[in-house]
């Protein structure tokens, strides 16, 4: 069989991984530039088609991706006359890799639907390093005979792919997984900090929490920080996750509820953008807990 032609918008440290990787599987792949010049710059030094917009990106492909930063980013690439929509083919499938609210997504699905295509959240779990090798987890979600025709592009681009159900419940279930780990990375920097101020040694801490339920890979990777001074075991940066738990919190909202949970991971995260440290990854908000209570000890 054919291998569809893909059209790739978005290539970060994510994407052009994911780039990557589908030109080692032999699809021809057309990109257009967004922000990460020398990332298509390489993918068209492997072989890639270069356009000018996202329009003509859709006219070349079978299967349009995107793995944009915000909602907004991938309404801006989708709408207007030179945007995704206006250019799709007739029966192309649209997958969304980004982490996006659930609202937006289904709105572009009705959007894309009325355009003759098929709209599909599929966002990520896993790191860069693991898009290279093929071995993202994928949290599809839509249409689903249009996920069957898919499926074997994503199963080349992870090693588990999920469908979990209706438009949206792929970036439902992302923000989610998302809300709960920031909340636990979070917790656990403050018990790190917390311990520096009543003297008992942060792998004391750690040695006990670890022994029992509490013990996780997010534990682990603040540890990893927190005590081995390592901040890249989670590569994910704290403005990134104060975006993710904010679109968790709206996406309550959204839904006519409010999280008890989210604002304190959320306030926290938020704090730490507006000091400066959006850059540094989500394990150095120990940093940020460490400076509020020297300086807030009330």
């Amino acid at each position: 069989m054919n291998k569809p032609d893909i059209g790739f918008i978005g290539l970060g440290l994510m994407g052009s991984a994911m780039v990557n990787r589908l030109q080692d599987r032999g699809y021809r792949v057309t990109v257009t530039a967004n922000r990460s010049r020398p990332n298509v710059d390489a993918a068209v030094a492997r072989g890639a088609a270069e356009v000018g917009t996202a329009r003509e990106v859709a006219e070349a492909s079978d299967v349009v991706m995107l793995c944009m930063d915000t909602s907004a980013s991938v309404e801006t690439r989708m709408r207007g006359p030179e945007g995704v929509i206006a250019g799709l083919r007739p029966g192309a499938v649209v997958v969304d890799f980004g982490t996006s609210l659930p609202a937006s997504t289904r709105a572009l699905g009705a959007e894309v639907a009325d355009a003759g295509g098929s709209y599909l959240d599929a966002p990520l779990g896993r790191t860069p390093s693991h898009a290279l090798e093929g071995q993202l987890n994928i949290m599809t979600a839509g249409d689903k005979a249009a996920y069957d025709r898919v499926k074997p592009v994503l199963d080349d681009l992870g090693e588990n792919v999920f469908h979990l159900g209706e438009l949206g419940a792929g970036h439902t279930t992302k923000l989610i997984n998302n809300f709960f780990g920031m909340t636990v990375a979070n917790a656990m920097a403050e018990a790190f900090a917390m311990a520096d101020i009543a003297g008992v040694p942060r792998q004391s801490v750690y040695d006990v929490m670890a022994a029992g339920p509490l013990h996780s890979g997010m534990m682990d990777f603040v540890k990893a920080y927190g005590v081995d001074g390592n901040p890249a075991m989670l590569a994910f940066a704290i403005k990134n996750a104060a975006k993710d738990v904010g679109y968790y919190d709206q996406m309550a909202r959204d839904a006519g509820v409010s999280s008890q949970m989210a604002p304190a991971a959320l306030g926290a995260l938020r704090e730490a953008v507006d000091e400066g440290r959006g850059d540094d990854m989500v394990s150095q908000m120990l940093d940020h807990f460490v400076a509020r209570f020297a300086t807030k000890p009330g």
